[in-house]
């Protein structure tokens, strides 16, 4: 961890060959912002992970019904993801459908009742300054 943050810890997760995390990722080495990045197909994605990501942000925003994972699916699997739970199932089996990247920063000085975790999902240059001048 580089002596400029600390205090911080950032981890951005995703799959690597997707366009999206190749732009975050060089994004945030032209900014020389140290990072971890986790992929799910390599990293694995664990239930307890996803959970915590689901608890912070909601299955509705983590779920990518944009992409061709979710395309490919049937109707009936589609109607079938309406709750947290088979949305979370859905997720573990085919992580690609999950919306990236997801950037966390974890504050690693804080008491076990604080949540220091803040989360961006997705990437847009705009969003990144304003969360790097937010979270530093």
């Amino acid at each position: 961890m580089s002596d400029t943050i600390p205090h911080k810890a950032f981890i951005l997760y995703g799959i690597k060959n997707c366009d999206t995390i190749k732009k975050a990722r060089h994004w945030l080495e032209d900014q020389e912002i140290p990072y971890q990045f986790h992929d799910y197909r390599v990293d694995g994605l664990s239930s307890e992970l996803l959970q915590s990501f689901i608890e912070h942000i909601g299955w509705e925003s983590l779920l990518n019904t944009r992409g061709t994972t979710w395309r490919q699916l049937s109707d009936e699997q589609k109607a079938a993801i309406n709750n947290a739970e088979a949305a979370k199932v859905l997720m573990l089996e085919k992580p690609a459908i999950i919306k990236r990247p997801l950037l966390v920063s974890t504050t690693e000085e804080t008491t076990a009742e604080e949540s220091a975790e803040k989360y961006l999902l997705g990437f847009k240059a705009e969003q990144y300054q304003q969360y790097f001048r937010m979270n530093r």
